[in-house]
């Protein structure tokens, strides 16, 4: 048995494409999509039709992340329409426009997806933890809090959402971080995923890396109008890609309370950031030129 699971596509087209055409030539038994197919990045519906699509040809089997959420959301009655919070949520707005209002499609995914092998071992994918689709499982995370995480653990306990992969073995379960599709943050810009076989004998599992176009991704960012019409933080988004680094808890700390206060304004924050000297190698056309 042979399952692949990808995630954190992020709108990232031509990544997804790339990650695609390596499962096929791999061949498995089973796809799972372990949430964050949309939003922050430049072509959510484009990404959101290719994996439906690949639901109804080949099975994929697609899981709600955090993400996903967001742009729900953006559809609640009081969601902002305005102001400094619109302004902090303006990609998803940005997404939810695309997706024309319609998130329908996002509301009936499940959040967890669960198949039991011959020999009575279970298989686990959810997009975060069992705890919720933003509690992410990070390396140095503690074993106390990771047997939390993870509970009731099983033989293979699958998550994203850190965008970061990980392997990890922990009292029999053998948990797999795969990464992100669409915005690695582990300093490697290829996309990845991961790759899991069972046989008699137990389970294996394998972090795979992909090269993709990354400069038809730039271009994406461009004529789809997310650079120019997502806000400020689509800027802080596109260097994070260049960077396979993130920089969004980084921009939080730093700035969050001080925009809140009207201290400074979220564009006056974003580009502060960006001159930092380990950020600055990471700037340029088609993004701001500071």
């Amino acid at each position: 048995m042979k399952i692949a699971v990808l995630s954190d596509i992020h709108g990232n087209l031509p990544a997804l494409q790339a990650v695609a055409a390596d499962i096929e030539s791999w061949r498995p038994d089973m796809v799972v999509v372990a949430g964050d197919i949309v939003n922050r990045g430049p072509l959510s519906l484009d990404c959101l039709q290719f994996v439906q699509q690949k639901q109804v040809s080949q099975g994929w089997q697609p899981l709600r992340g955090n993400h996903e959420d967001f742009v729900i959301a953006c559809g609640f009655p009081d969601a902002p329409q305005d102001g400094v919070e619109y302004e902090m949520w303006q990609f998803a707005h940005w997404a939810y426009q695309q997706l024309n209002g319609d998130v329908k499609a996002l509301e009936a995914m499940s959040e967890q997806f669960s198949w039991s092998a011959p020999d009575g071992s279970e298989f686990r994918a959810v997009h975060a933890s069992m705890r919720g689709n933003r509690d992410g499982i990070y390396r140095n995370v503690p074993d106390e809090k990771l047997a939390a995480q993870i509970a009731p653990a099983p033989a293979v306990f699958v998550t994203a959402h850190t965008h970061r992969p990980l392997i990890r073995e922990f009292n029999g379960c053998l948990v797999i971080n795969v990464g992100a599709v669409g915005a690695p943050f582990d300093k490697d810009v290829r996309a990845s995923y991961g790759q899991f076989t069972w046989r008699p004998d137990g389970w294996q599992a394998q972090i795979v890396r992909v090269p993709y176009d990354r400069a038809q991704t730039e271009r994406d960012y461009v004529t789809s109008g997310f650079l120019d019409g997502a806000g400020p933080l689509a800027q802080l988004m596109l260097v994070e890609l260049r960077k396979a680094h993130g920089l969004i808890y980084r921009w939080a700390d730093c700035y969050l309370d001080a925009i809140q206060s009207g201290a400074i304004t979220l564009e006056e924050s974003v580009r502060e950031l960006l001159i930092a000297e380990d950020v600055r190698p990471f700037l340029g056309a088609p993004g701001w030129v500071l």
